[in-house]
């Protein structure tokens, strides 16, 4: 079964892709919730025709994305969290650092964000989509919290 997807859909595909999927995944989960409609040949030719339009745009994007790429790269990133020696009391994770990078001046949403749980302190790395095109590795670091007396 082929379908057009109106929306990113994580391990599927991005928005306006044609995907082949089976057809009870297709029939009973991506068109009743609104992911992605029927491929038919006046579908295809219609998205063909969007996808021109949009070709000047996506650029813009994606030149705006690789220029926060870049400012990211640039960031030095320390999560400071409560520990008892090396080990967190709790974890962080890709909320906490969509926190510090919303502090840095980035506004990045955590679901774009792929760092997994950590439990430790130490060095990092999260991997950050920006864009379908682009994605930049981010390092970070979890430190310890000092106590105050």
């Amino acid at each position: 079964m082929e379908l057009i997807l109106k929306q990113d859909v994580q391990n599927l595909g991005f928005k306006d892709d044609i995907v082949s999927v089976k057809p009870g995944y297709g029939r009973n989960f991506l068109i009743p919730q609104g992911f992605a409609h029927l491929a038919t040949p006046s579908a295809k030719k219609v998205l063909a025709e969007n996808l021109k339009q949009k070709a000047h745009k996506e650029a813009k994007l994606v030149d705006d994305a690789k220029k926060l790429a870049e400012a990211l790269k640039a960031l030095e990133i320390k999560i400071s969290s409560k520990a008892g020696g090396d080990k967190l009391f709790g974890s962080v994770t890709n909320a906490n650092l969509a926190e510090e990078l919303e502090k840095a001046g980035h506004s990045i949403d955590r679901k774009y964000i792929t760092s997994g749980i950590v439990k430790r302190t130490g060095k990092y790395n999260a991997s950050v989509r920006l864009h379908r095109d682009v994605v930049v590795d981010l390092p970070y670091e979890i430190v310890a919290e000092q106590a105050q007396a």
